[in-house]
């Protein structure tokens, strides 16, 4: 069945806002503790499934970059799946901040201090993150597979876990403006997220052409 840009768009911005709302809510101002990678991981999981045979479940404007560069997205497609992707994350951050935020419980905000390991998380994170999506879920030889989307929220969750207090483990150009949003990361720090995001994205494309 084919889907129209319409059927794509709101799929993308669906999954893409409930990803970013339990980020902003189990990470960001610390609802779910130490246990928050695995909402996180659980929510994209779910969100795979659901919004997969329609878009793509991108989520994701690196993983829309890559996606693109291998040849699996239209190019009039691109500009549109970010867009609703980031429009996404920034309204799941504005409901974070305008009706949980006042809830008393919500007092352990996750923190880290951006340097260059932040820069090299990111980027080897997204890096990861966009070469499994590529041989899972776009390779002919792995189609039919139904795991693919516990195999991609698995990487979130190793990378959450890890980087964290690194980097903030976004691996998501989406994610992070929801963060920007949120006031974790300031604009001044962006291109500690934006740069190595895509970049790792576009790096994942071109390791995973070269060995298929």
């Amino acid at each position: 069945m084919t889907h129209s840009i319409q059927q794509k768009l709101t799929t993308e911005f669906i999954g893409t806002f409930f990803l970013s709302l339990t980020i902003c809510t189990a990470a960001v101002y610390g609802s779910a503790g130490e246990y928050a990678p695995f909402g996180i991981a659980a929510t994209l999981m779910v969100m795979i499934y659901a919004g997969g045979h329609i878009s793509g479940a991108h989520y994701n404007p690196a993983v829309t970059v890559s996606i693109y560069l291998r040849g699996a997205c239209d190019k009039d497609e691109v500009l549109p799946y970010i867009a609703s992707q980031v429009i996404a994350a920034v309204s799941a951050a504005l409901v974070v901040e305008n009706f949980f935020l006042p809830n008393p419980n919500l007092t352990s905000p996750v923190a880290a201090e951006l340097g260059n390991e932040a820069v090299v998380a990111e980027l080897l994170f997204t890096f990861a993150l966009a070469y499994v999506i590529l041989n899972v879920a776009t390779t002919e030889s792995t189609s039919g597979n139904g795991y693919y989307g516990a195999a991609i929220a698995l990487v979130v969750l190793a990378g959450a876990i890890t980087v964290g207090s690194i980097s903030l483990a976004s691996f998501n150009p989406a994610v992070t403006s929801a963060l920007i949003v949120s006031g974790k990361l300031t604009l001044a720090d962006s291109w500690m997220h934006f740069v190595p995001q895509f970049v790792g994205a576009i790096l994942a494309t071109y390791v995973y052409k070269s060995t298929q």
